[in-house]
């Protein structure tokens, strides 16, 4: 894959993964519509980039996935065809399962797999017709290891690789590529913004994702394995692979390492 010319639509692109990932396609010539909540933050992206011609800001929420229909029509309609959806918005979680309210789980699901969802099924058609299309998905690796203060969150990446294995198996025919990008620890705000128990965010950055992968970093290999049509890859630290391959292999051995992290 070139991305030169290739018009690419990215949520949650107004910081963190999303944000490197702009101007990096920026910097290689490729169409950008960027998304978020934050449209303010989404044009303050845009002047980072070279080609800002290249590149239409289109203000969304995830969790409003009623309204999803007519922002694809929207993104559309900006350079006429999508090449390449990034599901990257999303939100965090720290908080133990006795402590979480069943709101705050309602409304990771909402925003992570449903929002994701829901705009992945709007664009899907466009890609049938076209005979092309590539959905990017940034999953997580606790979809696939379920770690303390992240029950909720660990539930919704789970789901996104269960619906995004399905719908790549049932349109291989039509050319629909499906990666799904299962980060490590990477020094964003996630942890920061990741809501707690009561809804309210932790406003606190926690040590392993201070000391992650810097997005810049993660965003070209992130592109590498866009590229590369990969249907599964970890970009992560040795540990966060490591754990990947125990549970595969020694799942009980991973369990007892896993009761070992900290939960407060």
């Amino acid at each position: 894959m070139k991305f030169k010319d290739q018009v690419f639509w990215i949520t949650g692109a107004s910081s963190g993964i999303g944000k490197s990932l702009t101007i990096e396609l920026a910097n290689l010539g490729a169409k950008l519509i960027i998304s978020s909540r934050n449209e303010s933050a989404l044009y303050e992206v845009k002047k980072q980039c070279k080609f800002p011609e290249n590149i239409a800001v289109l203000a969304l929420d995830l969790e409003a996935y009623d309204d999803l229909v007519t922002k694809v029509d929207e993104a559309i309609s900006v350079f006429g065809r999508i090449d390449v959806l990034v599901n990257n918005g999303g939100i965090s979680q720290r908080s133990l399962v006795k402590d979480t309210s069943i709101a705050v789980d309602k409304r990771l699901m909402d925003i992570n797999y449903l929002g994701t969802v829901a705009l992945t099924k709007a664009l899907l058609p466009h890609f049938i017709e076209n005979k092309s299309g590539h959905f990017v998905v940034t999953t997580s690796i606790v979809g696939k290891i379920g770690t303390p203060l992240r029950s909720t969150y660990a539930a919704t990446k789970h789901a996104l690789h269960g619906f995004f294995d399905s719908l790549r198996a049932e349109h291989h025919n039509d050319n629909i590529t499906v990666t799904l990008i299962c980060p490590g620890f990477v020094t964003t705000n996630v942890s920061k913004n990741a809501l707690t128990g009561d809804g309210s965010p932790q406003n606190t950055m926690d040590i392993a994702t201070e000391n992650g992968i810097h997005p810049d970093e993660f965003a070209k290999q992130m592109l590498k394995a866009i590229r590369n049509k990969r249907e599964e890859v970890y970009i992560a630290g040795v540990k966060e692979k490591l754990g990947v391959y125990t549970k595969r292999f020694f799942p009980r051995i991973l369990s007892k390492m896993i009761r070992k992290l900290s939960v407060t």
